[in-house]
């Protein structure tokens, strides 16, 4: 684990593989995770020859909670300062959920430093009157209960019932991400997305590697969500992870972490001949 001060707040992150290698992988975690989602891809991308980024978001894991209003553009803001701090100026960037919309706003504030983009399990569209409503009321009742009776009630959402079955090790890991993260970052994370604007036309102009991935069984956000995405963005490549819900990279790890090597060593190759994808 390192560390590193960023825009005045306190991040954790790991940093693995060769730090030669070009160009890095930097991963977002979802809401309400830790870096700590990303375990299994971190380790064979590493073992792969790849350099790895995972940092805590602000909130969430051991970096620090800031209370209030985090928006997504705090939070791409956050990623470019760490890239600064390690002097890194381009990476692959890849997000799950809210992490995904992290990565496409990076890639709206941040284009000319983002190699190739991974966006799963998650949307491009902007947040609708309900969809603020929700966010907002969610905000209030995390700071009211804590995260425990949103962690039980969403679990069989964020994997599906049979892997909470099959895969018990799993289950408590994701129990435990979500019931360990801080009630004031979790609420500030929820309001600043429910300011989240339209990404389509973000990814219309992405002229990088993509690859897009969805779980099967995915409620959160459906294989609609992901075909919108794929149909956005220019020669976007579609990863479809059957009997997967919300968090594929842990339920199928082996299928989620073969696609991002393929994604890796498709934007290795665009790099060395930018007319290529």
């Amino acid at each position: 684990m390192d560390s590193a001060l960023v825009g005045g707040i306190a991040v954790e992150y790991q940093d693995e593989g060769p730090r030669q290698a070009a160009p890095p992988l930097l991963l977002v975690h979802g809401h309400p995770f830790d870096r700590s989602m990303w375990r299994p891809q971190i380790t064979e991308a590493a073992r792969a020859g790849h350099r790895v980024i995972a940092p805590d978001l602000r909130g969430y894991g051991g970096s620090e909670v800031v209370p209030g209003t985090t928006l997504l553009s705090d939070f791409a803001t956050d990623l470019a300062g760490l890239l600064d701090h390690l002097g890194i100026d381009r990476v692959a960037l890849g997000g799950l959920s809210m992490g995904g919309q992290i990565v496409m706003e990076f890639q709206r504030l941040f284009p000319d430093r983002v190699s190739g983009l991974l966006l799963a399990d998650t949307a491009a569209e902007p947040e609708t009157d309900q969809g603020r409503a929700a966010r907002h009321a969610m905000a209030d009742r995390l700071l009211r209960e804590g995260m425990a009776p949103y962690a039980e009630e969403v679990l069989d959402k964020m994997i599906s019932p049979e892997a909470i079955r099959t895969l018990p090790q799993v289950a408590t890991h994701v129990r435990l991400m979500m019931g360990s993260t801080a009630p004031q970052g979790a609420a500030a994370a929820l309001r600043g997305r429910a300011a989240r604007p339209d990404y389509r036309p973000v990814l219309a102009q992405a002229a990088v590697p993509t690859l897009v991935v969805v779980g099967s069984e995915d409620r959160f956000t459906p294989l609609r969500d992901a075909e919108t995405i794929r149909d956005l963005v220019p020669g976007a490549e579609l990863a479809v992870i059957e009997g997967a819900a919300h968090m594929p990279n842990l339920e199928r790890p082996a299928e989620f972490t073969a696609h991002l090597l393929r994604f890796l060593d498709r934007v290795r190759r665009h790099e060395g001949n930018p007319a290529r994808s």
